[in-house]
């Protein structure tokens, strides 16, 4: 699940989190989502760093063309359905129409806990046209569970938007991380360093991979870090 805080009363936190839906538009494409807080609580609702990552990924500055992706905690799916849908977006406007979909290389895989996946998949569903969902899988991944149900290291990038949070399941998440890398994967991860914790997350992080900054919203107060096992700076 996307495990983050939540303060009552907090900013725009009260409205924003108790909202039956969100929607947002990015890559061309208007995506509407349903919230639950009630029922799902953190699980069910658009988080800030969702909405930067989409963000971030919309400039084109990262190329996920014809790549296999995988977003962990996804809880809504808003950033999975935007992410499949510039795949999609890329297909039509580089005159590939003559391709079907199903024949690139291009998938994603978004995933959470069984408890949320079923509202996880309603949203993917509504967002997503059928023809092209089989493109667009919703899969349970509870980190550091059942990792044989995931090939190793078969994924170009690995997404997480407000997932470093609990600081017991720091361990499975990196587990997860390694089990999903190949040389050549890179991950994105959008977040809010709020806690002590969350920098004891990125120094556990750098210990196993090469980890930049790559891009801070002081809007929002939300930092993305790039991740690759082996890699030097010039890479980013």
């Amino acid at each position: 699940m996307a495990l983050v805080p939540y303060e009552e009363g907090a900013g725009w936190g009260a409205r924003q989190l108790h909202s039956p839906s969100a929607t947002y538009r990015f890559a061309s494409h208007t995506v509407r989502v349903r919230q639950d807080w009630r029922r799902l609580g953190v699980a069910a609702v658009v988080w800030d760093a969702a909405v930067v990552l989409c963000a971030y990924l919309e400039t084109g500055g990262v190329d996920i063309r014809e790549r296999s992706v995988i977003e962990l905690g996804a809880g809504t799916g808003l950033l999975g359905i935007i992410v499949f849908q510039m795949l999609y977006l890329w297909v039509l406007t580089v005159c590939l129409r003559h391709i079907p979909l199903y024949r690139l290389g291009a998938h994603v895989t978004i995933t959470d806990r069984a408890a949320a996946l079923e509202f996880l998949e309603s949203n993917v569903q509504d967002n997503i046209p059928s023809e092209l969902r089989p493109r667009a899988v919703v899969k349970e991944l509870t980190w550091g569970k059942d990792l044989g149900n995931f090939p190793p290291g078969a994924f170009d990038f690995i997404l997480g938007a407000d997932i470093v949070y609990l600081e017991e399941t720091f361990t499975e998440l990196l587990q997860t991380l390694e089990h999903l890398c190949s040389e050549q994967t890179v991950i994105l991860l959008s977040c809010r360093i709020r806690y002590e914790r969350d920098h004891k997350f990125l120094k556990m992080l750098r210990g196993r991979f090469s980890v930049y900054e790559v891009h801070y919203d002081s809007s929002k107060d939300v930092h993305i870090y790039k991740a690759q096992r082996g890699s030097r700076k010039d890479d980013f």
